[in-house]
């Protein structure tokens, strides 16, 4: 692979691994990137990352929960959890575009298992008191807030453009097959070894991603990396990121509005499910279970889709950001007038499609718009956004849910949704005869 400057950023001109010119189309992008050996590593090591995410959110709560005998001690983890990336992402995002995302992503899994792996140790040495859990976890989600903006920097250094989307996409499906796979054995894990054994298994995932991205060969852009001269200081840095996002690049800014409107709903509607099984269509964990993998199903199938499908222009991005959300939308209001545990679930696989196809469109774009060096800062301050926009969703539609009921909360999230698309669809019609990105970039870079 080989690197060329144009128009202040820069541009790639990629190989196969075996040296040959690499063709601009692909018939199947997405399944043709699983043979490539360097992408595959990175796959299979989020698959374990992911399953061992999973496991740690049900077995930390669960051994919290023996350990205490307090739901409110078991809530704090959840706090502990989310505060870090709000707290500190941006000041992340700076060290992040000063070093290789490489040895940072194999370090932050190497801590994290190391981390985890304390808590189990240091229960059974009679050591581990719950202010010293609590430290555990916080220190733990700091260093876990690092991995996802480094993983969305590094995915544009092994994959080639066109199949950004279709990379993308499969990194998201191996979310999608933690959530599916990872409490189901941790819930096993636990009845069979304790919840506190269970911790040491999500420990090992955590190694065993470190070891797929040890011969993963990464291509770093920026020509400053691990340089400290002539560096400024944290603070230009942090406002040299914002001034890119909010007044330099418009099509950034109009994506990161999209976003936080579209997570203001979305994350909410996983927060109102279970009250929908529960009040809604009357029906047990069992089924409720059922309903949760007909999302986790509809996930799948949405990137699966997206996998080997071919992403136009920024304005195609748009509508289909539109077309999503509307759809999404639609099916969440009609979900609130549903009785029947069959057609719920086949409207909640809608949406599971519906969500899946917005992350990875937004992370490719915002991989192609983002100057290398500005990329960690990008993503980061997207994540503090959306987490932000999630806790004021889940906040204000649990508000909802108590005063009116499931149905007007979804009734709400659907119209956020609604909203979404109607924003998204006005988006692509500003995009006039900008329709690529290396035009967007010249437009709006110079």
């Amino acid at each position: 692979m080989m690197l060329s400057k144009r128009h202040g950023a820069w541009n790639r001109i990629d190989r196969h691994e075996g040296g040959a010119s690499a063709p601009t189309v692909r018939t199947i992008p997405g399944w043709d990137l699983l043979r490539t050996r360097n992408f595959r590593l990175l796959w299979l090591g989020q698959v374990a990352s992911q399953i061992g995410d999973a496991l740690n959110k049900v077995a930390l709560l669960w051994f919290v929960y023996e350990l205490t005998g307090s739901a409110l001690k078991m809530a704090v983890i959840g706090l502990l959890q989310t505060i870090p990336p709000l707290l500190f992402g941006p000041l992340i995002g700076v060290y992040l575009d000063r070093l290789r995302k490489k040895p940072v992503m194999i370090w932050v899994d190497l801590v994290r298992a190391a981390l985890i792996a304390m808590i189990p140790t240091g229960y059974a040495c009679g050591l581990l008191t719950l202010e010293r859990l609590y430290a555990l976890v916080f220190v733990t989600s700091i260093v876990s807030t690092v991995f996802g903006p480094a993983l969305a920097s590094a995915v544009p250094q092994i994959v080639d453009r066109p199949r950004l989307t279709a990379a993308n996409a499969l990194i998201q499906s191996t979310n999608h097959i933690g959530l599916l796979l990872g409490p189901a054995v941790s819930g096993l894990g636990i009845a069979l070894i304790g919840a506190h054994n269970v911790l040491y298994v999500d420990a090992a995932t955590f190694l065993l991603s470190a070891l797929c991205l040890m011969p993963i060969g990464f291509v770093e852009w920026s020509k400053n990396l691990g340089s400290s001269e002539n560096r400024a200081p944290v603070l230009h840095d942090i406002l040299e990121g914002l001034r890119f996002i909010l007044l330099q690049r418009r099509t950034i800014s109009l994506l990161m509005i999209t976003a936080t409107l579209y997570s203001l709903g979305a994350s909410a509607f996983v927060f109102v499910l279970p009250v929908f099984g529960k009040e809604l269509l009357g029906v047990g964990p069992a089924l409720l279970g059922l309903l949760w993998s007909a999302l986790g199903v509809g996930m799948l199938a949405g990137t699966a889709w997206l996998a080997v499908t071919e992403q136009g222009n920024l304005r195609e991005r748009f509508r289909t950001i539109a077309r999503a959300t509307a759809v999404g939308g639609l099916a969440v209001c009609g979900l609130s007038q549903l009785e029947t545990v069959l057609a719920a679930g086949i409207f909640v696989a809608v949406i599971g499609v519906s969500t899946a196809l917005f992350t990875p469109i937004v992370w490719t774009s915002l991989q192609e718009l983002t100057p290398a060096d500005l990329s960690g800062r990008v993503f980061t301050t997207f994540s503090v956004g959306a987490m932000s926009s999630a806790m004021a969703g889940i906040t204000g539609f649990g508000w909802m849910m108590d005063q009116a009921g499931p149905e007007a909360s979804l009734i709400g999230i659907g119209l956020v949704l609604l909203a979404t698309a109607t924003v998204a669809i006005r988006y692509s019609r500003r995009c006039g005869g900008q329709q690529t990105f290396s035009e967007v970039s010249v437009a709006e870079g110079a």
